[in-house]
């Protein structure tokens, strides 16, 4: 099986262009390993859509499947730009969590930064749970897939390793939960870190991203209508929020290596 390895903002997995095989969760989990296999955050599959341009499926590095990733499919419009899939620059990809469409920017021949319409987020009120005794307040916002975003006075000094698994798996998020550890910064700047679902911290996570702008525009920290720039520890995206609840998300997308695996 050949795979390609890409990255946005640190947030890697290994692309493959093709059908899902049945073995996937296995695989994911082999080759996602980072001492033992290529080291990702998980998979993701492309291929042709019946009703798009082009599907994508991602798998996380403990095997379950997601319905959606912000940085990944940036990703995906650089693949089948770059490697001659297609030569549009406008697309519409097939995913779990509905129909997205990208703006392919393009320099000498190659993406170099991708516009992704995410869809509307959905914010809920306000809940807290308990964690070891204390009580932590967080919004729930959906981007397609779920997250708890946290709003923290210094994001450096959050014990995510500890509180992410916990609200992960709290029982509020049957199905798990993307946790967000977000500091305001000013009313232009936030810093995200964040533990995703089924693949533990991660150096970035795009829709992680949109759900904390969305839940700081909410709160009045940030302003809607207007790019926000959420600080990761992998780099930074732009996030706008626009009025009828729609989210533009603005970043890189790098190839890493191509690789092939041996049975």
């Amino acid at each position: 099986m050949h795979f390609t390895k890409m990255h946005g903002l640190g947030n890697d997995y290994l692309y493959v262009y093709g059908e899902v095989p049945e073995n996937i969760e296995e695989l994911s989990i082999r080759l996602s390993e980072r001492h033992f296999g290529a080291g990702s955050d998980g998979m993701i599959y492309i291929s042709p859509s019946r009703m798009a341009d082009f599907k994508m499926r991602i798998f996380n590095a403990d095997g379950s499947e997601a319905k959606m990733c912000g940085n990944g499919i940036r990703c995906v419009g650089k693949y089948v730009y770059d490697k001659g899939y297609t030569d549009k620059t406008y697309l519409e990809i097939e995913t779990l969590s509905g129909i997205k469409t990208l703006q392919l920017h393009v320099i000498c021949g190659k993406v170099k930064q991708v516009s992704v319409d995410m869809g509307k987020t959905e914010c809920f009120e306000d809940m807290s749970v308990i964690v070891d005794g204390k009580q932590i307040a967080l919004t729930p916002v959906s981007v397609g897939n779920p997250h708890a975003i946290i709003f923290v006075d210094n994001a450096e000094k959050e014990p995510i390793t500890v509180i992410g698994p916990i609200i992960e798996h709290d029982k509020n998020f049957p199905e798990g939960v993307n946790v967000e550890f977000v500091q305001v910064l000013n009313e232009n700047t936030l810093r995200m870190r964040v533990w995703e679902r089924g693949s533990g911290v991660t150096m970035a996570c795009g829709t992680g991203a949109c759900a904390s702008v969305s839940a700081a525009v909410k709160k009045g920290y940030v302003k809607m209508n207007e790019f926000v720039t959420v600080k990761l520890d992998g780099g930074d995206l732009k996030i706008k929020v626009n009025e009828d609840g729609s989210v533009i998300m603005n970043g890189p997308a790098e190839f890493v290596y191509e690789g092939d695996t041996i049975e």
